[in-house]
């Protein structure tokens, strides 16, 4: 068993399938009116991109970013059959999941003390997910 996942290179199947899915369902979400809003607070604390979204507005901006997401995937999925393609996908997810884990410290909100203890608060998990995704980047 060990040999045919081995073999079939099944974690690296997993593993892409799922940033596929997550990049396809993230980027359409970006694109409607509550992920828009939801990411406003995320853009305009980042010294990175908050640039973007006064170029653009928070709609438009934030479905360049959606498309971004899409074009990611698409890359991805294409390189099953054109290698190279997988590779400018892997370069945009990168440059992506990078700006998105400079958030997690730009962000206020991201954590939040219990009993004298600080834990990361559910915007700093979900954007936590995102250090995770660019550590995947890397392998």
């Amino acid at each position: 068993m060990a040999a045919w996942i081995d073999d079939c290179n099944i974690p690296f199947l997993v593993i892409s399938i799922g940033m596929i899915v997550i990049l396809l369902w993230a980027g359409a979400y970006k694109m409607t009116t509550p992920g828009a809003d939801g990411i406003t607070p995320l853009v305009s604390h980042s010294p990175l991109i908050s640039w973007h979204f006064k170029v653009f507005g928070p709609y438009i901006g934030s479905d360049l970013i959606g498309l971004t997401e899409w074009i990611a995937a698409i890359l991805f999925m294409t390189g099953y059959l054109k290698p190279k393609a997988g590779i400018v996908g892997g370069f945009v997810a990168t440059l992506m999941f990078f700006l998105t884990s400079t958030m997690l410290i730009t962000t206020p909100g991201t954590t939040s003390v219990v009993h004298g203890v600080r834990y990361m608060s559910f915007l700093g998990l979900f954007l936590f997910k995102d250090v995770i995704s660019l550590g995947h980047r890397f392998t």
